[in-house]
């Protein structure tokens, strides 16, 4: 089997979305040019082969990050399993641990400030929609294609409700904010009949009316998923427990949700010394 072509027949599956096919395009070519450096072609792929790949990536002159070498072995096995079948998949653990720390979360101060900056003075159609798209990311704790996927039907603003599709179609019901749920009202009712164009039913629309791409929360705010970090984190110190942020999140596992424990435990740290007695 010729890996450039099992490559390229992968890539086209309709069963990949856009973004995983981007990041595995490279992944996978650079893959295969290490196979045929090596004198091998995928059909010999098996535990030793993708062992060899993993030190190689490994190696310091590559100066790749644990994240970087996992996410490569997971487009490599995907591959496998589209063109050789799931028996031929390698399972065994090869790549390196990954620190879990807490990603770097912006204050409610900086949260305010970038929202106030999105929103402008002008108070027209856009300001108005980059606001309301920018507190939503963080009232509700979306991610970036969680956002920019909402349709008109999906927020209830009687009920100060939102529903969300995440990972894997996985849906979920995510109470909004009330300075997000005025700022949304204002936004339908000020801004996006200015640039609505058709039968679009996506929520928040372009300057020619389609629906938006995660490349415009990336020009609001360079990393929008620190807004997502900051809902999680200010919950918890609000009070509200591990469980609760994972089913808001929309975490498959808590164990995915634990990232924020340390968070948790500073809470309870000063819960314990308010209230016991030997404390």
């Amino acid at each position: 089997m010729d890996t450039n072509i099992a490559v390229e027949r992968f890539l086209s599956s309709p069963a990949l979305s856009d973004a995983t096919r981007r990041a595995y395009a490279a992944d996978l070519r650079d893959f295969s040019t290490w196979l045929r450096g090596e004198g091998l072609e995928l059909d010999d792929l098996d535990v030793r082969t993708l062992a060899a790949y993993t030190a190689e990536l490994g190696r310091a002159r590559r100066g790749l990050a644990p994240t970087t070498i996992a996410r490569r072995l997971s487009a490599v096995r995907s591959l496998a399993r589209h063109a050789l079948g799931p028996a031929r998949v390698p399972d065994a653990a090869l790549a390196p641990r990954r620190p879990r720390r807490l990603p770097e979360t912006p204050a409610l101060s900086e949260v305010e400030s970038a929202v106030d900056a999105a929103a402008g003075r002008d108070g027209g159609p856009l300001a108005l929609r980059n606001a309301a798209l920018l507190e939503l990311v963080y009232s509700c704790g979306l991610r970036s294609a969680e956002a920019v996927g909402l349709d008109l039907g999906d927020v209830d603003l009687d009920r100060e409700h939102l529903h969300v599709r995440g990972k894997g179609n996985k849906e979920r019901l995510v109470p909004v904010g009330e300075e997000a749920a005025w700022l949304l009202a204002r936004w339908l009712r000020d801004g996006r009949p200015q640039l609505a164009r058709g039968a679009c039913d996506a929520l928040f629309v372009s300057v020619r009316g389609n629906r938006l791409d995660t490349s415009v929360l990336r020009r609001l705010l360079p990393n929008p998923h620190r807004l997502r970090h900051a809902y999680a984190t200010h919950l918890l110190e609000g009070g509200a427990d591990l469980r609760t942020i994972q089913e808001l999140l929309g975490h498959a596992s808590l164990s995915t949700t634990q990232i924020y424990s340390h968070v948790d435990a500073r809470r309870l740290r000063r819960v314990y010394d308010h209230a016991h007695p030997r404390s």
